[in-house]
């Protein structure tokens, strides 16, 4: 039996670059639930044009190699590589990503131009995914982040980042925390206190840009539904865009994915 090939860019949570002949359904279910190698937790992962090409990546052995078992099954995965994996792919060959549940239900989202307006003054909270990983509170807008942490001289910065925005409204925030200091933290894993002190640190020097809130982001205990306005690949010369839908569209279109956010 002949089975389509696909190149995909694992995000979270490992980085890494695959062949595969599982269609992106079948591959996530591969990877939460089919596979030997244990993992519980959501997968993201991007598709990436079947004719892209870097001398980095030995891609045509892989797809050379990439054949059914003898019992007919398709190959799930021949890992091309784990390293330095997004410096080494254009952003144009990023066709669309995929996100997963724990269960292996599916969403998938397709580039669309960025075309938020922002108002100056707002703090935001940015989850980074691959292949940086930390959480970072900062008083960039979502593209400007990007080049931000893409800058060549900015330390803590990688060539290209996938990241995104956390949905957090900070105004409430505060009130809630100043009535119950023991409030459930608004975002898994950090500490409200944390929280509201990255808050103050900023709002108290207006000339630093951005705040480091956890060393990882543990992107797979955040829920989907905190996802403000999708997913961004930045580098510092483009972006590309992957909105997220409403959760009224994805309830619609979606519902086991939206039943699992």
């Amino acid at each position: 039996m002949q089975y389509d090939s696909h190149l995909y860019q694992i995000l979270a949570p490992n980085p890494a670059l695959v062949a595969s002949q599982l269609d992106p359904d079948a591959f996530a279910k591969h990877y939460t639930a089919g596979s030997v190698r244990y993992y519980a937790g959501k997968v993201v992962f991007a598709e990436i044009d079947l004719n892209y090409r870097h001398p980095y990546f030995k891609i045509d052995d892989a797809l050379a190699a990439l054949k059914p078992h003898p019992d007919g099954r398709p190959k799930s995965t021949i890992f091309i590589s784990t390293y330095r994996v997004l410096e080494h792919i254009d952003l144009d060959a990023i066709q669309r990503v995929i996100l997963s549940t724990p269960e292996g239900y599916t969403l998938t989202l397709n580039s669309a131009p960025y075309d938020k307006t922002h108002e100056e003054g707002f703090l935001r909270i940015y989850a980074e995914i691959a292949p940086l990983r930390m959480l970072v509170m900062s008083r960039l807008d979502f593209p400007a982040f990007g080049k931000y942490i893409t800058d060549p001289s900015f330390p803590k910065g990688a060539p290209k980042q996938f990241y995104t925005q956390i949905e957090l409204d900070i105004a409430h925030f505060l009130e809630e925390f100043e009535e119950r200091p023991t409030m459930h933290a608004p975002i898994p894993g950090l500490h409200p206190s944390n929280l509201r002190a990255a808050i103050m640190e900023l709002r108290a020097d207006q000339a630093k840009q951005s705040k480091g809130l956890r060393l990882d982001a543990a992107f797979e205990t955040i829920p989907y539904k905190l996802i403000r306005h999708g997913f961004m690949f930045a580098s510092q010369d483009s972006t590309r865009f992957f909105p997220m839908p409403t959760g009224a569209e994805i309830e619609a279109t979606h519902f086991r994915f939206w039943r699992a956010m």
